[in-house]
């Protein structure tokens, strides 16, 4: 069986350290998921590229383009997530935040994360547990315990080698040994998965607008 990870990458440069950090995560969760004896199929989403159809989502009151509904629908069906930004301002950059702002309030729901971060100085490495976790808990999402921060220098470290690998073994066990869903071991029951949304369909058993308004006369 093959498993469907979503790559989120904020970096804004061609090299980025940000989309460096996120290969090398993919890399190891796809050889963690390996070795649990199953497939991975990984599925990256390079937010410079749509930067400017966030903007219009945002402006024009929510109304996305087809490549954005493609990605939102890409992220509700996914397995498990990583997601990585660049550290702005001792935050996640304006762009990552405009994307999970983008989609619908149940994307993400029962979803493993890997969170990540890069930035020029260590000093930022508390952007992991004051910015990130706290976005992801919003969203329901399952967040792995190690989350992997890196500095300039760090990269080429052992450290952060060591840190990535559990991090990628972390994912690997909720995407395969748990369906996508689940807490510390526990087999989830399937009727209980929470339900997921894209928010780019309309529900079925959705009032038509003009149903609302039928003999409606036009005053207050």
């Amino acid at each position: 069986m093959s498993r469907h990870v979503v790559v989120v990458t904020a970096g804004l440069t061609v090299p980025s350290s940000t989309r460096l950090l996120a290969d090398q995560l993919a890399e190891a969760t796809s050889t963690q998921v390996s070795a649990r004896g199953e497939g991975l199929e990984v599925a990256y989403v390079e937010l410079r590229e749509v930067a400017g159809e966030l903007a219009q989502f945002m402006v024009t009151g929510g109304i996305a383009t087809p490549r954005l509904t493609e990605l939102r629908e890409l992220v509700a069906t996914a397995d498990g997530l990583i997601a990585v930004t660049p550290v702005f301002n001792a935050s996640y950059s304006g762009l990552f935040k405009m994307f999970f702002d983008a989609l619908d309030k149940d994307s993400l729901t029962g979803t493993p994360v890997l969170v990540a971060a890069t930035a020029g100085s260590a000093r930022h490495s508390l952007v992991l547990d004051h910015a990130l976790r706290p976005l992801f808990a919003y969203l329901r999402a399952v967040v792995v315990p190690t989350g992997v921060f890196a500095a300039t220098e760090d990269f080429g470290s052992h450290g952060l080698s060591d840190r990535i690998t559990r991090a990628a073994a972390e994912l690997a066990a909720l995407v395969v040994g748990q369906g996508g869903y689940g807490v510390g071991g526990f087999a989830p029951d399937l009727a209980a998965r929470p339900r997921r949304t894209s928010g780019t369909r309309v529900e079925a058993d959705v009032t038509p607008f003009g149903d609302l308004l039928r003999g409606h006369a036009g005053s207050d």
